[in-house]
């Protein structure tokens, strides 16, 4: 992947935005008050991120380890 791409977003003040933009580059976003910068930044690319990583850790298996003993002790 060489780029993220953003179709349609809708979130405040976005309205059906498509967007696309370079992977490992540095972005700057900037406008008007309200124009939606945060909206875009925040509430679009970085719960989209939010999502996909908590999605993933949905695949891992499950692991429980259950040891018996007293925490701190050793025994000889």
């Amino acid at each position: 992947m060489d780029k993220i791409e953003v179709r349609g977003a809708r979130t405040h003040n976005l309205k059906n935005i498509n967007l696309v933009i370079p992977r490992d580059k540095l972005i700057v976003v900037t406008g008007l008050s309200g124009s939606g910068k945060s909206s875009l930044a925040f509430d679009t690319l970085y719960a989209e991120g939010q999502r996909r990583y908590v999605e993933s850790l949905f695949r891992l298996r499950a692991a429980v380890s259950v040891t018996d003993g007293k925490a701190g002790r050793r025994s000889y």
